[in-house]
């Protein structure tokens, strides 16, 4: 089979670095071993010195066949030069991370982000001396002005965590080029369907694969995008020192996954704007925080930057009595209570945040809306809507 590049995305999706079947298999075979052996001891020796790729595998902490073609695909969806496939999520944002920083070094952060990577940035690389801001990101001119001498990394989540905040990082990207500063981006929400954040200048990007990317809540993994530069330095010392790949079988079912992750997007983004929709006529409902919605304040900045919404948002109830938030969500029977999401389930979680902007602490609910049918998904709420009713 011979791919060209003027496939629909679709169709390159679910054959592209599948061109070459063995024993003529229509879906790839699963590479279940932990090492390669070699003919000599120099040929052993070449590949050990070589960042693992292609022909080159001889261990399967570092690399291995199953992990060749998801690979490829995630590095043509997003447009970079390579992609390495990982443990989860929070390792390829760590190991993202930590490729740019150095002992002095200052990150400019949101502070919106996701929570164990704002405690990486915020607590744990203190230890090594290494410094951060956490800005709002909303404005452009705000992250400048967080920009030190010492700066390295610039990390940016758009739209960020539990608030949904956007930023514009063509904007920032292009100030932290001229600066010699890195940028990072984690792009779970979004995906590469939806954004490509390395075509507007963003130097590494991340996913959680473990959401829309597995998309079944049967697998935990980490997608790091970038150029094969910094990929090199990254395999040779966060990879090889910090922790390990995707194990082969988890690889497999992502490689699964992808081929109907349009589909399933799709949905999502459907039923999320529908269900946010019928929250914002609510009574009980303060603010819905969905980037698919009209109002949403940033909407303009959304239709420049990304070409679809998701299932993931949150809405903050008038009534801020935490009792009375944490019944609603116990009341919910279609919607069931987990921090993660992307998968096949409808979710909801609470928490309180007081993110830079907000004059107090706020409880807010997130929801996520699953492949279920939302007219059942809406009745769900309102059936429970009753714990956040203002007393009269």
């Amino acid at each position: 089979m011979e791919l060209h590049k003027d496939l629909g995305l679709d169709t390159l999706i679910q054959h592209y670095g599948e061109e070459e079947k063995v024993h003529g298999a229509v879906a790839p075979p699963i590479y279940q071993n932990s090492l390669f052996v070699f003919d000599s001891i120099d040929e052993l020796g070449e590949a050990m010195s070589k960042t693992p790729s292609g022909p080159q595998h001889h261990y399967s902490r570092i690399s291995n066949p199953s992990l060749d073609i998801v690979e490829q695909k995630l590095a043509m969806l997003e447009g970079t030069e390579t992609c390495k496939v990982l443990g989860s999520g929070q390792a390829a944002l760590t190991m993202a991370v930590m490729s740019c920083v150095k002992q002095g070094s200052h990150i400019v952060c949101v502070d919106t982000a996701y929570g164990p990577l704002m405690q990486l940035v915020g607590d744990y690389l203190a230890r090594f001396g290494i410094s951060h801001t956490f800005v709002d990101g909303s404005e452009v001119n705000e992250v400048v002005a967080a920009i030190r001498p010492e700066t390295t990394a610039i990390y940016l989540e758009s739209p960020s965590s539990l608030i949904f905040r956007l930023q514009d990082m063509g904007a920032i990207a292009q100030i932290a080029k001229e600066r010699g500063i890195s940028t990072i981006c984690d792009n779970t929400y979004n995906t590469p369907l939806h954004m490509k954040p390395h075509d507007i200048g963003i130097d590494i990007v991340c996913h959680s694969a473990t959401k829309y990317l597995g998309g079944h809540s049967d697998l935990t993994a980490g997608i790091l995008c970038t150029s094969n530069e910094r990929m090199e330095k990254i395999v040779r010392y966060e990879v090889n020192l910090l922790g390990s790949i995707l194990h082969p079988f988890q690889a497999w079912l992502l490689n699964r996954s992808l081929r109907t992750l349009s589909l399933r997007l799709s949905r999502h983004e459907e039923t999320g704007n529908a269900v946010a929709s019928w929250l914002e006529a609510r009574d009980e409902i303060e603010r819905v925080n969905h980037i698919g919605l009209a109002t949403y304040p940033q909407r303009d900045l959304y239709k420049r930057m990304m070409s679809g919404s998701g299932g993931l948002f949150s809405f903050e109830p008038k009534i801020q009595d935490p009792v009375k938030i944490k019944a609603f969500c116990d009341s919910l029977n279609i919607f069931q209570r987990g921090v993660s999401w992307g998968g096949f389930e409808s979710l909801v979680v609470t928490m309180p945040v007081k993110p830079l902007g907000y004059d107090r602490q706020t409880w807010v609910v997130r929801l996520f809306c699953g492949l279920e049918d939302p007219k059942d998904l809406i009745a769900d709420l309102k059936q429970g809507m009753g714990h956040l009713a203002e007393e009269r």
